[in-house]
């Protein structure tokens, strides 16, 4: 199984994640903010992953630190796991239906990190989760992969299922991503011959 792990410690947050890309959608996630690890959770179950992560963070001044530092070590886990880049689909898409929601999230692993989040959220927290940090995730996300990530709600009504949707879809966007194309072999999918 190809396998990222990553430590991550600043005077801020320390972040541990082990993760498996042909996994069975196990987990084991704790970061202070409950509703974060639900949303991680789904990225597990979605993206058929195996995702262990333990955070600790300065949750006493704000939730931005560890929320950020947590997407930037999974990002980090994803290209450590995927190694050289060579063979892999390098990029998915998704689009998730969540009941009266519609989200869509695209991935490339091509080595340039940049995020793009366009939400729909209206209120300020859903459960524990400050929503504004959503973008701050997937910007980290994009920045440890090394990653284009695009995200977006389409339409809906429910902030905990617009959040929700864009977790899944970016899920099953990176399972995509990541999994290996027998056609590609050990090729690398760039004609620039660097990812």
């Amino acid at each position: 199984m190809r396998r990222g792990i990553v430590d991550r410690r600043t005077k801020e947050t320390r972040i541990r994640v082990n993760l498996g890309l042909e996994g069975k959608g196990r987990y084991r996630v704790r970061t202070g903010i409950r509703f974060l690890d639900h949303m991680l959770e789904l990225v597990a179950r979605h993206g058929a992953f195996d995702l262990h992560i333990e955070a600790g963070g300065d949750l006493d001044v704000d939730q931005h630190h560890t929320v950020e530092d947590i997407g930037i070590a999974l990002g980090e886990a994803v290209a450590k796991a995927i190694g050289a880049r060579r063979g892999i689909n390098r990029a998915g898409y998704f689009v998730m239906p969540m009941d009266e929601t519609l989200a869509v999230a695209a991935i490339d692993l091509g080595g340039r990190p940049h995020a793009v989040v366009d939400l729909k959220v209206r209120v300020s927290r859903v459960g524990d989760l400050q929503t504004e940090l959503v973008h701050d995730f997937f910007d980290g996300f994009a920045l440890g992969a090394r990653a284009n990530v695009h995200a977006k709600i389409l339409y809906g009504r429910s902030s905990h299922h617009q959040v929700e949707a864009v977790f899944k879809a970016f899920a099953r966007a990176l399972r995509v991503a990541c999994a290996k194309d027998k056609r590609l072999a050990r090729m690398l999918p760039s004609t620039k011959g660097l990812l």
